[in-house]
């Protein structure tokens, strides 16, 4: 038993340190394609990239943990949802669309401080055409594997 409890503590432990380094190998390719896309100064960079670290951190906290905890409710209660309930988790996905819209509102209003206009509408090209190569290179990535 206890062989059995280590052998699954060894491969937990495995997919963390994997995940991990998964995670900060696609930020360090972000940080390296939004410079590169910017074509930041250095003293843009050293008052850009940490407003944009704390955007980015808080806008992951609200997506990848309030929303999904929240579409994993819907999902798992989706057959037995009453009227109610469901108003309930509406406006819930409602609130959280509203903090990330103000989230973002901030962010472009402390940027544009820091960066001309161009170099802001840049950032959010940047950002999708990333976001895009990504899902393209997971896709690529999943149909070798077939």
């Amino acid at each position: 038993m206890k062989k059995h409890i280590i052998t699954l503590l060894i491969c937990l432990i495995t997919l963390t340190i994997n995940a991990q380094h998964n995670r900060e190998k696609i930020q360090s390719l972000k940080v390296a394609f939004i410079t590169e896309q910017l074509d930041l100064t250095k003293k843009e960079a050293q008052k850009f990239w940490p407003v944009y670290n704390e955007f980015d951190k808080k806008s992951a906290t609200i997506k990848y943990h309030e929303m999904r905890t929240l579409r994993q409710e819907i999902k798992d209660n989706v057959s037995t949802l009453t009227n109610e309930k469901a108003l309930d988790l509406m406006t819930k996905i409602e609130s959280i669309e509203s903090r990330l819209c103000a989230l973002r509102i901030n962010f472009s209003e402390k940027i544009k401080t820091i960066l001309p206009p161009k170099k802001v509408i840049k950032l959010k090209v940047a950002e999708e055409d990333f976001k895009r190569k990504m899902l393209d290179r997971y896709r690529k990535h999943r149909g070798g594997e077939r």
